[in-house]
């Protein structure tokens, strides 16, 4: 077990990323406290603390992070307690149980996800859907100002 501020950087075999600065916490790794860090990450075991990284984050299926997620992008397999604010896309998997709000460019949860909170993308609306309603005609007014 680990206590305190991690660091996570440096590559990985076990990483999926093409990226150099990917890492991976294996399945039997428990982490109690903050990570952070440039590149990806791929989580398989278990999390206790607030998760910060410019990169990818990848919950896999098994695995639990509680506490907040800060991410380029993020995707989530397994189980996250805690707020997900990511500057690109977040992906919920049929396998995920999320408890906490979802913040990205988009969101996206596959059927069989357990989530429970609030979503916040940004995303641009139907034109049907876009379109402000006009107010209704207002009657002319027979005189302005007190009455005489």
């Amino acid at each position: 077990m680990v206590r305190g501020p991690v660091v996570a950087t440096g590559a990985s075999p076990k990483s999926r990323s093409t990226s150099e600065d990917a890492s991976t916490l294996g399945r039997s790794a428990r982490v109690r406290g903050r990570i952070s860090g440039e590149g990806d990450l791929r989580v398989e075991g278990q999390v206790e603390g607030d998760v910060t990284i410019s990169g990818e984050l990848v919950i896999e299926d098994g695995a639990s992070v509680t506490g907040d997620v800060s991410a380029g992008t993020v995707v989530v397999a397994g189980a996250l307690q805690g707020d997900v604010a990511a500057g690109g896309p977040v992906a919920v998997r049929a396998t995920a149980q999320v408890a906490g709000n979802l913040a990205g460019s988009e969101v996206s949860l596959e059927e069989g996800a357990s989530f429970h909170g609030r979503i916040e993308a940004e995303f641009d609306l139907p034109v049907e859907l876009g379109e402000t309603p006009k107010p209704p005609p207002q009657a002319p007014h027979a005189g302005r100002g007190r009455n005489r």
